[in-house]
């Protein structure tokens, strides 16, 4: 396997489990980005660009960009939480404040922490949009402010899977006049020089740009990966009639996430295109200053970035789960992070987080898209290599 880029002294083992994801557990076009302390020690690449090239393939480089799905949230998470931080947003104030309309079948007690949480109880719509309402950008915000709930929000949570995006950028949208992937662009990832955008820039989409944003396979091509979900989560997903589908099926049908037009829409929950180093990047900034700029969040907002807002069995993923202000949190099971680290995977593979106890900013990027929605194996491989990593290192300080 031809892995390019490089590691920092001490870190070699993440290196060798990139090169094992390749090796064992299925991997195609990937890579991974570690910042330690606001500097990058690990920046890997490798496979080709296009996960169904026909043909010769063009290899990945250092550039490449992929859509990320579900850990657009964790980006697009930093936007309520900066709109908090500089007094523009109150986490603990009725949507309906910012959002009127909201407020109709009974949501008008959902605080802005119950939607960022999972708490708000609109997961999923009587009625599924087309890919083309979805990124209308008005045909969305309509029908969550108009769904009724499906239990007492504020009691339970639920993985609002793709709802989420209509009620995180039709909020945003209230409280500053601009859409979120703007909003992100002019003031985080643009200032930081960030390769990421939730709304693909045409520039960036032209055909000059080719080999910039790679390709991922169909999701029904994507088995071939040696996963093996559980098997009340299987059933979930294959019963039509259960909250797990109609969530995941608020689009429906399924939209073609290669198409230009689904890159160019502001879909914060499952939209997003990035490299590696920019999400490794952006969730090093919420902790220290970095090599791309200084820090997004204070102390303050770190801690509340991680604090705990909902726990237990999942109404729609059907386990155990734990969400923060916008981002999922570690599991006590999860291999070797700290119980105040936070961020969020993808469907299929990608990961990104913060560790502020280790100081880490973490991502991970593929288009070998896996059925799993959470703890993919081979970012879990990663997770893990770096732990060691960082044991190893401490144990030689010591």
């Amino acid at each position: 396997m031809d892995v390019r880029g490089d590691v920092a002294e001490g870190f070699e083992a993440v290196r060798e489990a990139f090169v094992r994801n390749f090796e064992v557990l299925g991997d195609r076009g990937a890579a991974v980005a570690v910042y330690r302390d606001g500097r990058r020690v690990v920046d890997l690449w490798a496979g080709p660009r296009d996960a169904d090239a026909q043909g010769p393939a063009e290899p990945w480089s250092a550039g490449t960009a992929q859509v990320v799905r579900s850990a657009t949230k964790g980006v697009a998470a930093v936007v309520p939480l900066l709109l908090h931080q500089r007094g523009l947003l109150d986490l603990g104030a009725p949507v309906g404040s910012y959002w009127p309309e909201f407020k109709a079948a009974g949501k008008e007690r959902v605080l802005v922490r119950d939607l960022l949480a999972h708490r708000a109880a609109v997961p999923a719509l009587d009625r599924g949009l087309t890919p083309a309402e979805a990124v209308d950008g008005t045909s969305g915000p309509r029908a969550v402010a108009a769904q009724r709930p499906f239990w007492e929000p504020g009691t339970d949570h639920g993985y609002h899977a793709q709802t989420y995006s209509w009620l995180l950028s039709e909020l945003v949208l209230r409280v500053t006049g601009t859409p979120i992937g703007q909003w992100l662009a002019a003031e985080v990832t643009g200032p930081l020089g960030l390769d990421f955008w939730i709304g693909l820039p045409e520039a960036e989409a032209a055909a000059g740009r080719v080999g910039r944003v790679a390709a991922v396979a169909p999701p029904q091509r994507a088995g071939t990966l040696r996963t093996r979900p559980r098997r009340n989560v299987s059933e979930a997903y294959a019963d039509p009639a259960s909250l797990t589908r109609r969530a995941f099926a608020a689009i429906d049908p399924l939209p073609d996430e290669n198409a230009p037009g689904y890159r160019a829409a502001q879909l914060p929950a499952s939209a997003g295109i990035g490299t590696a180093r920019a999400l490794a990047g952006l969730y090093a900034a919420l902790l220290d200053d970095t090599e791309d700029g200084g820090r997004l969040f204070t102390p303050q907002t770190t801690a509340l970035a991680g604090t705990e807002l909902s726990a237990g069995p999942d109404r729609v993923l059907v386990v155990n789960t734990r969400f923060g202000p916008g981002y999922m949190l570690h599991g006590p099971a999860s291999p070797l992070l700290s119980p105040a680290s936070f961020g969020h995977p993808g469907r299929g593979g990608s990961l990104a987080f913060a560790d502020p106890e280790a100081g880490i900013g973490f991502g991970y990027v593929t288009n070998a898209l896996a059925p799993s929605v959470t703890a993919d194996p081979r970012a879990q491989a990663l997770v893990r290599a770096l732990g060691a990593s960082l044991q190893a290192r401490g144990s030689a300080s010591g």
